[in-house]
């Protein structure tokens, strides 16, 4: 039986596209989550996927961050 394959390590975000991008609701800064490969906007509560390098920054694609 083979191996399974380890999972894919997340593709850095240049940190330039970090420099520009902002969310789209609130036009407001995003933090980048390097353990969770997403982009974060506090001021939305949502956090951004970041797909093999490409960030999706569709707020319908965004996960909805906790409360706690």
């Amino acid at each position: 039986m083979p191996e399974p394959e380890p999972p894919a390590l997340p593709v850095a975000v240049d940190p330039r596209l970090l420099e520009v991008l902002v969310c789209p609701r609130t036009k407001g800064p995003l933090v980048y989550d390097r353990a969770r490969n997403e982009l974060i906007s506090r001021a939305a509560g949502l956090a951004y996927p970041i797909r093999d390098g490409i960030p999706i920054m569709l707020p319908e694609e965004a996960r909805v961050l906790d409360e706690a």
